[in-house]
């Protein structure tokens, strides 16, 4: 499957991209270009940077724009075996966006993911506008 459409901000070693089920607003993935990169201790020192610098710049312009109380990172690759992050953002209250109220029903609990969810094409094209202006 093609993900360029999704991409918000490229980098030397990473991507970030918009998450397509966006039933938690904002929800980014961070994904390490290199293909043999399988898990996060598989990243260089070079690497390892980056993404933490990218996680600082994503951190700020989630909160900038759409304003999460809190932001949760998930390295899990259990379907996709390579290196990647799941940025989610938490909103204790449902969030307005664009005529869509989104509400975080796990809040204070680990994120699941609602598969029942189906972003709206306006919606994922807003918030990657809006994300990829403030990064």
């Amino acid at each position: 499957m093609d993900f360029s459409q999704y991409i918000i901000k490229d980098y030397k070693y990473w991507s970030v991209q918009i998450h397509m089920n966006q039933g938690y607003l904002g929800r980014c993935i961070v994904w390490c270009k290199r293909e043999d990169a399988l898990d996060l201790p598989d990243a260089t020192k070079e690497e390892q940077e980056e993404l933490f610098l990218i996680l600082q710049e994503l951190e700020r312009a989630l909160l900038e724009t759409l304003k999460p109380d809190l932001l949760n990172y998930a390295f899990l690759g259990n379907s996709t075996h390579h290196l990647h992050c799941h940025v989610i953002p938490r909103y204790s209250k449902p969030k307005e966006f664009e005529g869509v109220v989104f509400e975080d029903e796990r809040w204070g609990h680990n994120y699941r993911t609602n598969y029942d969810f189906v972003t709206p094409d306006h919606i994922l094209e807003k918030v990657k506008s809006v994300l990829k202006e403030a990064l």
